[in-house]
C-alpha cells in the first residue's frame, strides 16, 4: 500500500511533464520533402536605432530558431538554399510605459518592428511577407543599460519565435 501511494503521485508528475515537453517541441516539425536548408542574411537596420549589434543579433535568434529547432542546415548563399528568410528590421523604439507617483518612467518598453518574407526556392509566391514586433519592458531606474539590453534580446526573441511559428505552419 506504501509503495503505491509513493508511485501514483510519480506516474502523475511523469505524465504532466513529458506532455507539456511535447508540446513546446518543434522536433517533430514536417518540414516539405526536398527542403534541407535555408539561407538567412542578415537584416540590415533601417530604424535608425543607433545600435550596432541589432542586426546580428536578429541573425542568431533566427539561426537559433530555424536551425537549431529543426533539421534545416544553414546555406551560405541564396542560390544553394531550399528556403530563404530575409528582410530588415523597420523600427526601434525605447519609450516611457508607466509613469510613478512623481511622474519618472517607472517602465520603458522597447519595441523592435521588422519586415519579413520566407520564401522556398522552388515556388515563385512567398509563403509570407509581413511585419513582425517584439515589445518588452524594463525598469530603467535600476540598471538602463542592461536593463535596456535584456528587453531588446526579448524582443527579438519574440519577433524570431513569430517567424518561426509562421515558417512552421506552413509545413
Amino acid at each position: 500500500m506504501g509503495l503505491r501511494k509513493l508511485f501514483l503521485p510519480f506516474l502523475a508528475i511523469l505524465i504532466v511533464t513529458s506532455a507539456s515537453c511535447l508540446r513546446y517541441s518543434f522536433t517533430g516539425t514536417s518540414i516539405p520533402e526536398g527542403v534541407n536548408t535555408i539561407f538567412i542574411p542578415f537584416f540590415p537596420d533601417q530604424s535608425n536605432s543607433g545600435l550596432g549589434d541589432l542586426s546580428d543579433r536578429l541573425n542568431e535568434e533566427l539561426i537559433d530558431r530555424f536551425v537549431n529547432q529543426s533539421r534545416l542546415t544553414l546555406a551560405n548563399d541564396e542560390e544553394s538554399a531550399d528556403a530563404v528568410i530575409n528582410g530588415s528590421i523597420t523600427s526601434y523604439s525605447n519609450r516611457p510605459f508607466s509613469i510613478s507617483g512623481d511622474e519618472q518612467a517607472s517602465q520603458n518598453q522597447v519595441s523592435i518592428g521588422v519586415k519579413a518574407t520566407f520564401k522556398y526556392s522552388t515556388e515563385e509566391e512567398a509563403v509570407y511577407n509581413k511585419n513582425f514586433n517584439g515589445n518588452f519592458t524594463f525598469d530603467p531606474t535600476e540598471d538602463p543599460v542592461a536593463g535596456e539590453n535584456e528587453a531588446i534580446s526579448e524582443a527579438l526573441q519574440q519577433i524570431a519565435n513569430n517567424m518561426f511559428n509562421d515558417a512552421v505552419s506552413s509545413w
